[in-house]
């Protein structure tokens, strides 16, 4: 084997570099010396306790000031931990995301230390990242509640942790010692998190400045790493997510490496703000949310236009496509949800009555209700695939601290539908609603990203069929060359399922369509179909859903376009608007033919000045004003003012209607 001396980059005590075959395992050690193999292909050679921040010195002058940690074989160590085995070394810095979580994790544990210092008697417990919030968080047992007047304050002690630069350190404590450290501490949320630890430790703790925590991390290299922060909240949250157990004080804040980042966030948030789907949702007159109905949205007649112009822009491209509309109901017998397998795994999330003294549930899922449309009559070979579609109203129980406008509901539409295939015809019919799939994201504007989810622990069936239906999906799209990601574990519990991730103007990432695969429902309704051969044959059923739930995809949709809808979905398209009370019936008459022409049109003959009307339509987000004054009202002609394109000049009332016919079409198809 050939070896070639490399130039010595090192510091002290650190041998010549060497290339050696990749054959050749860069995890064995001899002695006091490990062998580490670097991101470049170089093995080289150092005393065995060496840290990765001695390794990176050894490899580029300042790259230690840059890493936030590093990788040994995959797994995430600290800078200055001592490595006694070689290995697969890669330095962290600041564009790979796991460090941007190490990054918030150390900044959760500023925040517990600035509120030990600030309020001595708390506990606390830290969460490194709070899902879907891009920050970090504290959970913290107080003597009285944190107003959020308090943050700056909290927030302004933590600058001066910062400031302080103190090194984050790593300690490694048995289970007595753990305990006994955290009872001294008062730290009663860690130590009842400890003891229901089924190990026997060690466990690792890290501390700075006098504070400590548990903790597994790694972390930052010290405090003053963290130079741009933000505490952005205070609300109260059940320790561990139970109402019946104390309620703490969630402190979140936001976390970046650059101040410039961390602006960019914040404007991100306020334009974020400016679109909130409820806000704009009570401002255009889309929809309501009453107390007398939690969760439950009320639609006004401009959101029921949305919602209706949603549906029926589906509704063409299905029956295109050889779908069949159907309607099931929504309370049926309990019986139904055992035999279907949702009793077992959706109980606690449905709704019960009682019917004639037997037990009802509203259905909190479509699927057992087409099952039966299926096993109603015996079918054919012949009728397969069979594609039942139903805009199928759906009520499910989420607690009340959960819901969140459009956005988390307990009644809402799902766009569902169900194929009954034959085994030969899976791969065909899975490609045709995906290229579906495509097409409506696409006339929305919408670009996605595609998930794999995989058997769930709650699972029912066979493992077999679980193979069967994940290789199944699997290779649909590798066959079309799709760019996904697997999602281990989160399935379905009847099946494996292909999720579809829209991305929104502000690129926050939505779950809308699915695509699952079921071998086990048709099992549990002993559904069957004739086949060629005259034998009785099992069909398989593909669940599908393009815009999951309706109401959340108009929320979404509110907050993408900001209120401003394309025309073809605006719940006003047009706003009739007469100089003065002289034009009125002409405006009216206008009105009645856009109306005729299958357009949405109001017209505003209020007593206010026009420039007033004016920006009344521009702030309902209205796509075309027609403005009719005496000379328009006698020609039967009106001044058009676009939404975004300002003023279109005067022209026939018939022309209006064809430009705005071309348009719509143009989106819909």
């Amino acid at each position: 084997m050939e070896i070639r001396e490399q130039k010595n980059e090192g510091g002290p005590g650190i041998d010549p570099a060497v290339e050696l075959p990749r054959s050749e395992s860069a995890g064995e050690s001899g002695g006091s010396e490990i062998r580490i193999a670097l991101p470049s292909g170089q093995v080289r050679r150092y005393p065995a306790g060496t840290t990765a921040a001695a390794v990176a010195d050894t490899i580029r002058p300042g790259l230690r000031a840059k890493a936030a940690a590093a990788r040994l074989d995959g797994r995430l160590v600290d800078l200055d931990r001592p490595l006694e085995s070689g290995g697969a070394l890669e330095l962290l810095l600041p564009d790979d995301p796991a460090a941007l979580e190490l990054l918030r994790r150390s900044a959760a544990h500023v925040l517990a230390h600035a509120l030990k210092r600030l309020y001595g008697d708390a506990a606390v417990t830290i969460g490194s990242c709070f899902a879907g919030q891009d920050g970090f968080g504290c959970d913290a047992r107080l003597a009285a509640p944190v107003g959020a007047g308090e943050l700056v304050r909290i927030e302004k002690e933590m600058e001066r942790i910062v400031a302080e630069d103190l090194p984050f350190t790593r300690m490694s404590r048995s289970r007595s010692e753990a305990e006994e450290r955290l009872a001294e501490g008062g730290e009663a949320l860690q130590l009842e998190l400890l003891r229901e630890r089924p190990d026997d430790g060690p466990y690792a703790f890290y501390g700075h400045g006098g504070f400590e925590a548990l903790e597994e991390g790694p972390l930052l290299p010290s405090t003053g790493r963290l130079k741009a922060f933000r505490l952005m909240s205070v609300a109260g949250a059940y320790w561990r997510g139970d109402s019946g157990r104390p309620m703490l004080q969630r402190i979140h804040g936001a976390a970046f490496w650059k101040k410039a980042q961390l602006g960019e966030h914040l404007e991100r948030l306020e334009e974020a703000r400016r679109r909130d789907h409820r806000k704009l949702g009570k401002e255009l007159q889309l929809f309501l949310f009453l107390e007398e109905a939690p969760g439950m949205p009320f639609y006004l007649p401009r959101g029921m236009a949305v919602r209706t112009a949603l549906e029926d822009f589906a509704r063409r491209l299905q029956l295109r496509r050889g779908y069949e509309e159907v309607r099931t109901p929504l309370l049926m017998n309990r019986r139904l949800w055992e035999e279907s397998g949702h009793w077992d795994h959706y109980k606690d999330q449905m709704y019960f009555c009682d019917v004639d003294g037997s037990p009802y549930a509203l259905k909190p899922m479509n699927c057992p209700g087409h099952m039966l449309i299926f096993g109603s009559r015996l079918r054919s070979y012949r009728e397969l695939p069979l594609r039942l579609a139903e805009f199928g109203q759906v009520h499910r129980h989420e607690f009340s601290g959960a819901l969140s406008g459009m956005m988390r509901v307990r009644s809402f539409c799902q766009d569902d539908a169900h194929l009954f295939v034959r085994p030969d015809q899976i791969g065909e019919e899975i490609g045709r609603v995906m290229d579906l799939i495509d097409e409506v994201y696409g006339r929305l504007g919408f670009s996605y990203r595609m998930e794999l989810s995989t058997r769930p622990a709650d699972s029912m069936g066979a493992a077999e069929l679980w193979e069967q239906a994940e290789g199944a999906l699997r290779d649909v799209l590798e066959r079309r060359g799709a760019d996904y990601r697997l999602n281990e574990g989160d399935g379905a519990f009847y099946g494996p399922k292909i999720d579809y991730h829209v991305l929104d103007a502000l690129g926050r990432s939505w779950q809308c369509g699915t695509i699952q695969l079921d071998f086990q429902i048709p099992e549990k309704f002993d559904l069957g179909y004739v086949g060629e051969d005259g034998a009785r044959h099992r069909p398989v059923v593909i669940h599908r859903a393009v815009y999951g739930s309706i109401d959340r995809f108009l929320g979404i949709l509110t907050e993408h376009f900001a209120g401003a809808f394309p025309l073809w979905l605006a719940p006003v398209q047009a706003r009739v608007l007469p100089v003065s009370e002289a034009q009125r019936e002409a405006a009216e008459r206008m009105r009645e033919r856009l109306a005729e022409a299958g357009l949405r049109a109001d017209a505003d003959s209020r007593a206010e000045k026009l420039g007033s009307r004016i920006r009344d339509a521009q702030l309902a987000k209205i796509p075309y004003m027609l403005v009719v004054g005496e000379a328009e009202a006698d020609a039967g002609r009106a001044a058009v003012r676009s939404r975004g394109g300002g003023d279109l000049g005067t022209m026939e009332l018939e022309a209006f209607i064809r430009l705005a016919e071309k348009e719509i079409q143009s989106k819909i198809g």
